[in-house]
């Protein structure tokens, strides 16, 4: 895996963020195969939903991977119209990458991005490498410090 890179690790490179890759033994297509190959707790994993409102404002939504996004929390946060979720068939074309592997660093400065208080829990957090193969764990606070987000409740109540 020496020679495994992506725009998302060339972008950790660059701003000189720690960080470490964890590649997969196959594709993962689940957070919780994903946080089983990596060998670390799904609650650190970093689940990003693109989401939209009525107006075609893009918001992108993290939350711990064992929680669900409240859509009604994040427009109260976004002062927004209903939100749902952007159909996975327009996720590439919007991001650069496939659902699942979407993360704040493939988005910055492209939309807004609002982070669950709940990910703060975690000292070292985890989010995609823009491949299925690998994954990346860095400190909570650099993600933050290089996305600046906003911080805010948007899990659903019922998540775990």
């Amino acid at each position: 895996m020496t020679d495994f890179d992506t725009p998302i690790l060339s972008v950790l490179r660059y701003h000189e963020i720690a960080h470490r890759i964890l590649p997969h033994e196959t594709e993962a297509t689940t957070i919780a195969d994903a946080a089983q190959q990596r060998g670390v707790d799904p609650r650190q994993m970093v689940k990003s939903m693109l989401m939209k409102d009525m107006g075609g404002n893009i918001v992108l939504a993290c939350v711990p991977g064992t929680s669900s996004v409240d859509p009604n929390k994040v427009r109260d946060v976004m002062g927004l119209r209903r939100m749902t979720c952007v159909e996975s068939k327009h996720v590439i074309s919007m991001t650069g990458y496939a659902p699942g592997m979407v993360t704040p660093v493939a988005v910055n400065q492209m939309y807004p991005i609002i982070f669950d208080a709940a990910l703060s829990e975690c000292e070292l957090i985890n989010i995609s490498s823009g491949s299925p193969m690998a994954g990346v764990e860095m400190a909570y606070q650099d993600l933050v410090e290089l996305c600046t987000p906003i911080v805010a409740d948007i899990r659903r109540e019922d998540a775990s």
